[in-house]
């Protein structure tokens, strides 16, 4: 067996190739997806890095919960209307406004309110004693900015207001981190479940584990994947992320790309393929026509 001992890392390899001294952001680009096309990069790699460059250029308008789907509670709710709204919602943090949402007042905790359940005194919770301050920021901060904010001053929730001053959206500390590393969620969100369709492919979301693929297809790859979710998976058999329509079969299984974005793929449907161990794809958007 060969002796690997004194052959470079790849972290080594990849300051190599970045010697070659890009001279703007579109070259950095190339040069990384050169990096990922020699294998000195994975795809979730690549899809973090490229994460992070692009953080630094979005606004906050751009990742906040728009204001028509935030999930608020009133600052004179009882505590018996706040409890179903906490445990429905999932959420540890929510807005508390006072006439609408464009007066918001503070943030309520779901753990301050269920510190009362435990000890049987929820009639003594007094929402206006426990709600916290709220962060109010511009939609226009940068979000490189934002989450450098969160961390110093160790909030998770910001209330987002355009330049009139009405209450745009709310971002979170998980919108910023999920624009680097994708997707976060928990086994009870929807998104991580599987949708059995009519004819019988599946639907999920790019972030579906692939060892969960192996028990739904029976997967078996035929040779060692790097990738741990099925957008990562489709991005290292496409050699790049792949657009919406397009298809790749390999090892007995067929990923259908349903909707993506310059970064990663979002959802995707998958099947057994018609012909196991072939490889193929279909760019459908490509070539009818």
């Amino acid at each position: 067996m060969a002796d690997d001992s004194n052959q470079p890392s790849w972290l080594e390899r990849l300051s190599h190739l970045l010697l070659r001294d890009p001279e703007d952001r579109e070259q950095l680009i190339e040069l990384l997806h050169s990096a990922y096309e020699k294998n000195l990069l994975d795809a979730d790699a690549l899809a973090m890095i490229e994460g992070v460059m692009q953080v630094s250029e979005m606004q906050v308008r751009d990742i906040m919960i728009p204001r028509s789907q935030m999930v608020t509670v009133r600052r004179d709710d009882p505590p018996e209307k706040l409890l179903p709204v906490i445990v429905e919602s999932g959420h540890s943090r929510c807005p508390v406004m006072d006439d609408d949402r464009d007066d918001i007042v503070g943030i309520l905790l779901a753990k301050d309110v269920l510190r009362y359940v435990a000890t049987g005194r929820l009639a003594d919770f007094d929402i206006r004693e426990c709600m916290r301050p709220a962060v109010v920021v511009p939609e226009s901060k940068r979000v490189n900015v934002l989450l450098k904010e969160f961390r110093r001053n160790r909030n998770h929730m910001a209330i987002v207001v355009d330049e009139y001053g009405n209450t745009a959206g709310l971002a979170t500390m998980e919108d910023l981190v999920e624009e680097v590393f994708g997707e976060i969620r928990d086994e009870h969100e929807p998104g991580h479940d599987v949708t059995n369709e009519p004819d019988g492919s599946f639907v999920v979301a790019g972030s579906f584990d692939v060892d969960h693929l192996k028990d739904l297809l029976e997967f078996s790859p035929s040779e060692e994947i790097e990738a741990t979710t099925v957008a990562g998976l489709a991005t290292e058999w496409f050699g790049r992320v792949p657009r919406a329509g397009e298809t790749v079969e390999r090892d007995g299984v067929s990923i259908e790309i349903l909707s993506s974005n310059d970064r990663r793929v979002e959802r995707v449907r998958l099947r057994r393929a018609a012909t196991p161990g072939e490889d193929s794809h279909a760019e459908k958007n490509e070539t009818e026509g």
